[in-house]
């Protein structure tokens, strides 16, 4: 089975050109069914795999099965070929189980759309290159998919491209990607220049993590840190995260898919993938998780005044992503790919439950326009309050797990820091996700009358993906609690390719039970005081916006009374730190400045030169043309002016008639004799 491995890109892609293709000229339902029935036979070979590759012995569950030859130069090859170990697994589970529930959501969401077709043509080519992306066996099969997803995403982005704030934010999110693309190229070119010169003409991932040990460590430090370059911009980092809010602009189930579930974890799973590169370059780890603490506060903090409801999830996702890259740029890769893992299913729960609520309120996204739903969209309801509970940590829900998870190795690690910002951050997502949750549904509705009139539940083809995701946001978590014998099953699943870093493998190595009882008590009570932020924060949230918890509330803690106090702040925090205006201020408009002097020079220099050439080659074609006239033409017409004018004159002498060239002949007889008589 492993063997058909192929099969899971090649399927979303045939569905991509059939609905590309023929997709205009067949029914919508035809479209949904092509698009839904190619993500369903890609996830049920994706799951006969996992169970093939479960039943190998651990240390052959890596195998790579070719396609076909792609490039050769000389010694140097590649191939189409796939990798099929635990990593890639996981990942391609995530994508195509998520995937098709995120595909028949959209069946309903996107059923009105005029561009039914083209939206999931766009959105299947979007899960193919994802697909190669995860499943890559070579640097450059993952560049294909990487770039692949970077225009998928343009793409989707821009989708209502009629809309101005759509087509621009599309636009925004291929140009801020291709800066971290241009250090991802760098770090490629880097690799393969390296690689040669030690006599390794390959990019195969075995080959290059066989060999990294051979090469200088300066060195791999610089193709660590440039490959991370383009993982800030893949996965909307601090200072290139400013994308990922405006992708927004988007249909919903985008979102969902691609800026929660899938592409912007494609950087966690770079350098999760590099792991033997990056465990050589501690220094590009602790830049890794630095930036990527930073992000996780930094978002965080802006999430807690916004009132778009798909905005607060916007920034929820960059604080989620910087909580994954602070785990692997501590060299706990597992912890990272956990939270990978869960963040899909109560992120892509959130998102499609923020669909919902946006169809239910005719595309309204202002919650303080909202309130009082949960009466009208109970599943809505009750399963976006699952996902909150899940992203805030609260036990036994999934995200409890993966964010512990890495909270604990923040703490064993020494990185105090760390742990103590990755706190504080819990504390913020718990406030500002039931913040969310409490403006949404609880009170009283704050519609317009002709909104409410049409507030209903979704339809089942959209309520039933959220029952699912809820379901997995509940028991995800599952996989990767540590309590088991011999640690947990995630752990132990994905130690074969992420062996580099693991409190939790340190412990099956067989770590003395003394110790292992000391860090499981630790442990206990950082479970605790993580568990303890995140109801500080729902507590918080309830006594400043759910009504019941609000008449117990002191005076001055409501939300216009804490705006006011903090107006600076909160001002700050609203207009997102002014990120957006510091980069128009200082790249955005003196790039078009500079643009605009170089058009002028282009037109008055530039274009002056050429268009004085060409002046000057009309003036000289000019005078030539008239010397040609007048002085060339003129001689030659004078001459014949002058042989013509001799021709008039001498041809009246050659009239042909013979009386008169007898009467000449006479006349000049005579005009000789006389001339000899006269003597």
């Amino acid at each position: 089975m492993i063997q058909l491995v192929w099969l899971i890109p090649l399927l979303p892609l045939i569905g991509a050109i059939i609905n590309g293709v023929a997709g205009s000229r067949m029914g919508k339902k035809a479209v949904g069914l092509v698009a839904c029935l190619s993500m369903a036979a890609a996830f049920l070979i994706s799951v006969s795999i996992f169970f093939s590759l479960i039943a190998l012995p651990e240390e052959a569950r890596s195998i790579e099965v070719g396609v076909f030859n792609w490039i050769t130069s000389g010694s140097f090859q590649i191939d189409i070929s796939f990798l099929v170990d635990p990593l890639s697994t996981l990942m391609i589970l995530v994508v195509t189980g998520v995937g098709f529930l995120i595909h028949v959501y959209s069946a309903g969401y996107m059923h009105h759309d005029k561009s039914y077709w083209r939206y999931f043509s766009y959105l299947n080519l979007f899960v193919f290159f994802m697909l190669m992306l995860v499943l890559g066996s070579n640097y450059l099969v993952m560049f294909l998919g990487w770039e692949g997803v970077g225009l998928c995403s343009y793409l989707l982005i821009g989708f209502w491209y009629e809309k101005k704030s759509a087509s621009d934010a599309g636009k925004k999110a291929f140009v801020v990607n291709r800066i971290g693309d241009f250090g991802f190229i760098l770090g490629l070119f880097l690799l393969f220049w390296t690689l040669s010169s030690h006599g390794i003409h390959s990019l195969s991932y075995k080959t290059v993590f066989a060999s990294v040990h051979e090469l200088d460590p300066k060195v791999v430090t610089a193709i660590a840190a440039l490959l991370f370059v383009g993982a800030i911009g893949k996965s909307a980092q601090f200072p290139l995260y400013v994308w990922l809010p405006d992708a927004m602009e988007g249909p919903t189930p985008v979102s969902a898919l691609i800026h929660a579930a899938t592409m912007v974890t494609a950087g966690v799973y770079m350098v999760a993938r590099n792991n033997a590169l990056y465990s050589m370059a501690p220094e590009v780890g602790q830049v890794v998780a630095s930036i990527g603490i930073f992000t996780a506060l930094f978002a965080a903090s802006i999430g807690l005044v916004q009132d778009d409801i798909k905005k607060v999830l916007a920034y929820s996702t960059v604080s989620q992503l910087g909580y994954m890259f602070a785990a692997v740029g501590l060299g706990a890769y597992v912890a990272g790919v956990f939270h990978l893992m869960t963040h899909a299913f109560f992120k892509g729960l959130l998102f499609l439950g923020s669909g919902s609520v946006i169809h239910a309120m005719s595309g309204e996204q202002d919650m303080k326009k909202m309130g009082g739903l949960h009466r009208h969209l109970k599943t809505t309801s009750i399963t976006f309050t699952i996902g909150a509970l899940a992203i805030a940590g609260i036990p036994p829900l999934s995200g409890f797990w993966s964010k512990d998870e890495i909270l604990w190795e923040a703490f064993s690690k020494g990185h105090l820091v760390i742990w103590a910002v990755g706190l504080l951050t819990a504390f913020m997502t718990a406030f500002y996700m039931f913040r969310q949750v409490f403006l949404t549904f609880s009170g009283e509705c704050r519609a317009d009358e002709h909104t409410k009139h049409h507030i209903h539940e979704s339809p089942a083809i959209m309520t039933v993906p959220l029952m699912i995701l809820a379901f997995l946001a509940i028991v995800g978590g599952v996989v990767g609690i540590p309590f088991f014998e011999g640690g947990s099953k995630l752990h132990h699943f994905l130690s074969p390719v992420l062996s580099h870093g693991s409190h939790a493998a340190a412990a099956v190595e067989g770590a003395g039970e003394a110790v292992a009882e000391a860090h499981s008590s630790l442990e206990f009570i950082l479970m605790g005081v993580s568990v303890g932020a995140g109801v500080l924060g729902i507590f918080l949230a309830g006594l400043m916006y759910f009504p019941p918890l609000k008449s117990f509330a002191p005076s001055f803690w409501t939300a216009e009374n804490m705006a006011g106090t903090f107006s600076p702040l909160h001002k700050l925090l609203y207009n997102k730190y002014y990120v957006d205006e510091i980069y128009d201020a200082v790249i955005v408009n003196p790039i078009k400045r500079l643009c605009g002097w170089c058009l002028s020079f282009d037109l008055g220099v530039i274009d002056g030169i050429v268009n004085s050439a060409a002046w000057i080659t009309r003036f000289i074609s000019w005078v030539s043309h008239k010397f040609d006239i007048y002085v060339v033409d003129g001689l030659v017409n004078s001459m014949a002016t002058l042989v013509n004018f001799n021709s008039s004159i001498w041809r009246r002498m050659q009239t042909g008639y013979l009386q008169n060239y007898a009467f000449i002949f006479v006349l000049g007889v005579l005009i000789v004799l006389v001339r000899v008589l006269l003597g």
